[in-house]
């Protein structure tokens, strides 16, 4: 298989058709993961937070998951979960001085490639970033069920092509029409330069139901009425009085929260869902229990 780097320096008027076939290549490579994006316009909406309860959540119920912080510079992954900060391992991989296993945080089945914060050396460097992520995994998907890339906020060269190589996009959308209005400027980017057509939806510190469906039909419908697309509604996360210093303990902590339950439905329907792209796949994994099952946010 053509090396993802090489591929890419390669990009012309003809990446669409590229991009598709590197995404074949992968799939028709072996056992692939399920590859998978948490996504949005604006930042400060919750991408990090849902990104590690997503990756937590699949891997407590038996799925081996990797999480990819691709906010390269600016990584908040380890933060949130009380780790110590360690510049040296995102660099050194990315620059072969280190091996992938040496560079993960790993709690049973979940793991984790945290990046940098404020590195001089990566700032500075040459490196195409979302080349070498490709190119990790490319080298790594048969190790693994899912792999989800916390990406960063905003349109860049690095956020548009690994959203557009991921299986799945799950935006993380609050009720600021901010938020709303950059992930469908994202949405309409992905949409005339790649061709997407689908997206996942979770709505993040929604306040009551009203507000749930107001976020939902607002940007659902402008998307479908402007771009043709389709946006599979996951659930949400409803805001809650807690310290905000104290949140993530609180949301990232299945004893702790009394919304777990409803956060397990919706990661139920992602694998559901996930399941009807990939035929008998998730067939031969474990599924979430039913018992967890509780009713749809909407």
């Amino acid at each position: 298989m053509e090396k993802t780097s090489e591929w890419l320096l390669s990009f012309n008027s003809t990446e669409n058709q590229q991009l598709q076939s590197l995404i074949h290549q992968r799939k028709e490579s072996g056992k692939p993961a399920i590859v998978t994006s948490i996504t949005g316009g604006k930042g400060g909406v919750g991408k990090t937070s849902i990104s590690l309860k997503f990756s937590k959540t699949l891997a407590s119920i038996g799925h081996k998951v990797l999480l990819i912080d691709c906010d390269y510079n600016l990584s908040n992954t380890a933060i949130k979960l009380g780790l110590p900060l360690n510049n040296s391992n995102f660099y050194s991989l990315l620059t072969a001085q280190k091996s992938f296993d040496d560079c993960l945080y790993k709690e049973g089945k979940f793991h984790l490639l945290s990046a940098c914060n404020g590195d001089l050396d990566l700032f500075e460097s040459k490196l195409k970033l979302e080349e070498l992520i490709i190119d990790i995994i490319q080298s790594h998907q048969a190790e693994y069920d899912f792999i989800f890339l916390d990406c960063a906020a905003g349109i860049t060269r690095e956020t548009l092509t690994l959203n557009a190589y991921c299986d799945h996009r799950v935006f993380v959308v609050t009720p600021d029409k901010a938020s709303i209005t950059d992930s469908y400027s994202l949405m309409k980017v992905l949409n005339k330069k790649y061709g997407i057509r689908e997206n996942h939806l979770v709505v993040n510190m929604y306040a009551n139901k009203s507000q749930f469906a107001n976020v939902v039909t607002s940007l659902c419908e402008t998307v479908e009425n402007f771009l043709g697309g389709r946006t599979s509604i996951l659930g949400g996360v409803k805001r809650v009085d807690v310290e905000y210093s104290r949140f993530d303990n609180y949301f990232l902590n299945p004893a702790e929260n009394s919304s777990h339950k409803k956060f397990l439905k919706l990661v139920h329907k992602y694998v559901d869902e996930s399941s009807r792209h990939f035929g008998d796949y998730l067939n031969t994994h474990q599924k979430i229990n039913p018992e967890h099952e509780v009713q749809s946010l909407s």
